[in-house]
């Protein structure tokens, strides 16, 4: 008899990817902060970083991608890794390990898709509570967003000046 290749004597955790994507708007000067608001449990009704279970057969920026093209029909944006996040009670289904990316890009239409009832836009002072540990998650993304904009690693399709501006 052969042995199922991904049996193993230890438990292992899941593996997730979240998005946090940072919208500027031109007409406002102004950043938002994309969010799906989850259709199913848990935390069904609340809002959440685009993201979910990575696949057997990709790597984590594939598989961050296609959860954001899935759940808000976003194209993929230019992502950068933020980090990972393991607290063992970060979500209540099982114990899981979330890659976490960070991205800039104007803001342009989305649409929920998949497993997310909605995707809207939401400006950085209006963000309402959000499941898992996403609220943590975004606290570093904008400590890493300006961190790229003082050391001008950015997109260069948005003024540095204007950046500087809103985080002032």
């Amino acid at each position: 008899m052969e042995d199922n290749k991904y049996c193993y004597k230890y438990p292992r955790p899941s593996v997730t990817t979240d998005c946090v994507v940072f919208g500027y708007d031109e007409k406002e000067n102004s950043l938002s902060v994309l969010l799906i608001q989850r259709k199913s449990k848990p935390y069904k009704g609340c809002w959440a970083f685009p993201g979910g279970f990575l696949n057997m057969d990709e790597d984590a920026e594939t598989g961050a991608l296609r959860e954001l093209k899935e759940e808000t029909n976003m194209d993929p944006v230019f992502i950068k890794q933020l980090g990972a996040y393991t607290k063992v009670d970060r979500d209540p289904r099982d114990r899981v390990i979330t890659i976490a990316y960070y991205a800039l890009t104007k803001i342009t239409e989305v649409k929920g898709g998949d497993d997310a009832a909605e995707a809207r836009w939401f400006p950085l002072n209006e963000i309402p509570d959000l499941a898992f540990d996403h609220k943590d998650i975004l606290k570093e993304a904008i400590f890493a967003l300006k961190d790229c904009i003082s050391r001008n690693t950015i997109d260069n399709t948005i003024p540095r000046e204007s950046l500087y501006q809103i985080f002032q």
